[in-house]
């Protein structure tokens, strides 16, 4: 058991250190990131636009270098985010016993996963789906012309935020764990829970609606199936145990 007392100072101490580690993370995997963003890219691309008969176009000589950096980011977070993770939920959760330092670590495991389903799912279903809606209004004369800019930072944008959203049921379980409220609680609570999702995907989505819904549906799904849900059966197995 570790000492449940500690000053502001030594919190932000540990706070720096973590802050420093995930850094030093980041950097490690950046040289492998870079390497690989161009292979990504094409892939990322060509998942976007299979079967819509749409093409990418640049307007600037460095565009598609801009585009390339924004993909180095984006793949050293989706790798380093494991190991980030890990060190911030072990900083956030308070892990004094034995069995809450497990559960941390289930929690940190758990919210790497995520992160990445996330990801996926935003690229295989998500993206060709909003892909396929923009090429939909196209006719005769109306032709889609696509910037790589637009196209690839939505795609970045919308996978971070998918990334993002699908963290709910690990921060659910994680207050319920923590005691700072109850699934009771989060079970009675659920138009606010509604409200707060649907404003979580107004902000880190693009202003259309489609983006939007497709952030908020998965989301609630997971928060409303997996988070107090899973707490509830864990209980009901101490309580058989």
């Amino acid at each position: 058991m570790e000492d449940k007392d500690k000053s502001l100072t030594e919190h932000l101490e540990e706070l720096r250190a973590v802050i420093i580690r995930c850094l030093i993370a980041a950097g490690v995997v950046l040289p492998f990131a870079f390497w690989a963003s161009s292979p990504a890219l094409d892939w990322f691309i060509g998942r976007m636009l299979a079967g819509t008969g749409a093409q990418l176009n640049y307007f600037s000589p460095v565009e598609v270098f801009l585009v390339q950096i924004k993909a180095t980011a984006v793949i050293d977070l989706a790798i380093s985010f494991p190991f980030i993770a890990v060190n911030i939920w072990r900083f956030v959760l308070p892990a004094l016993y034995e069995h809450e330092a497990k559960a941390a670590r289930k929690i940190a495991a758990g919210s790497g996963f995520l992160f990445v389903l996330g990801i996926a799912f935003c690229i295989t279903v998500v993206l060709p789906f909003i892909i396929r809606f923009g090429v939909s209004f196209s006719t005769d004369i109306i032709k889609p012309v696509f910037g790589i800019s637009e196209v690839v930072g939505l795609g970045f944008w919308l996978s971070s935020a998918f990334g993002i959203m699908f963290q709910l049921p690990i921060v659910a379980i994680a207050l319920v764990r923590s005691g700072i409220i109850s699934k009771e609680a989060i079970s009675s609570k659920r138009p606010y829970v509604i409200v707060v999702l649907l404003i979580a995907a107004a902000v880190i989505t693009p202003p259309d609606i489609i983006s939007q819904l497709m952030v908020f549906i998965p989301s609630y799904l997971l928060f409303a199936g997996k988070g107090p849900a899973k707490k509830k059966k864990e209980d009901e197995g101490e309580e058989r145990g």
